[in-house]
């Protein structure tokens, strides 16, 4: 009897350095699944899901990832309360009913950062305000510290890079950048923070995993900083997605 094909995929938009073919192709090859494959959809526009969703009948779930996780959830049936708490969807699971959208970042990032935080760890900045900000604000938060966005630009309850000072800096000692910024192939840049402020108290958390050493984490480093990338974040939100998949 022919085996049922299952296809999945990752939802984005320049996205042919994606983390998750390779994972996934390579789990499905450990696990003896040849009717699984994984590819990326790499839209211009978040409307061309209707023609994905038209042309392969087989899909059975999609990852999403920048500029997507929020712009998804209109043309979603139905929203997990986690995610719909956290306003950013990167797991869709197609059921009988249509798209059921999931956030398993916040699971991968909490996981993936938990043993890092510290005692004295009180207080964090979040460099970004896109789709995964919000799994991390979330996941902070659950951690029990207080979270500070920043921006480009200064709103009520948002910082500017500007108004990063020695004393903001000293208060915060948990920085999470959530920005592209300073992924391959665009190496050399950094978010545009005071990094002669950082200590050896520090956690700098990059969910970039490529390169695996930003330049955000190399400078950190070369002050005292301990320094994280957000390549243990992928797989375990690729795992919780699985899961969703086959449950």
């Amino acid at each position: 009897m022919k085996k049922e094909l299952r296809h999945f995929g990752l939802l984005g938009k320049n996205i042919s350095y994606s983390f998750s073919a390779g994972y996934f192709t390579e789990k499905f090859k450990q696990l003896d699944l040849d009717n699984h494959s994984y590819v990326n959809f790499d839209l211009q526009n978040i409307e061309e899901i209707k023609n994905v969703l038209a042309q392969d009948k087989d899909i059975v779930g999609f990852n999403i990832t920048i500029p997507y996780k929020e712009a998804i959830i209109p043309f979603l049936t139905e929203i997990d309360p986690k995610a719909k708490e956290i306003g950013a969807v990167n797991t869709v699971k197609i059921t009988k009913n249509g798209l059921k959208g999931y956030n398993t970042d916040i699971y991968g990032f909490y996981k993936s950062i938990e043993p890092f935080i510290k005692s004295h760890h009180k207080k964090a900045l979040i460099l970004g305000t896109g789709g995964a900000s919000k799994a991390v604000k979330h996941a902070l938060i659950d951690l029990g510290l207080e979270i500070q966005f920043v921006s480009r630009t200064a709103s009520e309850n948002k910082l500017s890079y500007e108004m990063l000072t020695k004393q903001v800096m000293e208060q915060h000692q948990v920085i999470v950048n959530c920005s592209p910024i300073g992924t391959f192939p665009n190496t050399e840049a950094k978010p545009a923070i005071p990094y002669e402020f950082l200590t050896e108290g520090h956690l700098v958390f990059d969910l970039i995993y490529n390169p695996p050493k930003t330049a955000f984490m190399k400078y950190a480093e070369a002050n005292g900083a301990t320094a994280v990338n957000g390549s243990k974040m992928l797989e375990l939100q690729a795992e919780k997605a699985w899961e969703i998949w086959n449950g």
